[in-house]
């Protein structure tokens, strides 16, 4: 491995996280990709203070990421007219500091929180969310 130049680097953009993310997404089993049609992913720098509160975050860093809308095990295929689609949020900032603080890579960190997140949309199981980002590795 070569030593890196970190005179020269940057920290990632939000464009940077959302590649990483784009990357996460298509890596992903098709049987598990297939049931997340019209599933918007966004990448912001932090939640918003009314999510914060919904959440009960005591920090702008302690949400990684969020999945909001209705899920497949709520009836994510009735969802009704002027409803908004399902989202997952990624939050660059605090998934940032948590790289900082940790052995993992960054695309694997954000391949966690996305699936993580994808798994709220369908009702799994941390293992079976274990089990999905282990076969998109």
């Amino acid at each position: 491995m070569t030593e890196q130049d970190w005179t020269r680097l940057r920290a990632p953009t939000l464009a940077d996280i959302e590649a990483l993310a784009d990357a996460a997404y298509a890596a992903l089993p098709t049987s598990f990709t297939r049931l997340c049609e019209g599933l918007v992913i966004r990448v912001e720098d932090f939640p918003d203070d009314e999510t914060l509160d919904d959440m009960q975050c005591e920090s702008e860093y302690d949400l990684l990421g969020l999945f909001r809308g209705r899920g497949l095990t709520q009836g994510a295929h009735l969802s009704e007219t002027g409803e908004q689609p399902n989202m997952i949020w990624l939050y660059r900032r605090p998934i940032l500091d948590y790289w900082a603080d940790s052995e993992d890579t960054l695309g694997a960190i954000v391949t966690h929180v996305l699936v993580h997140e994808i798994g709220h949309h369908f009702g799994l199981t941390d293992a079976d969310m274990e089990e999905i980002e282990r076969r998109a590795e």
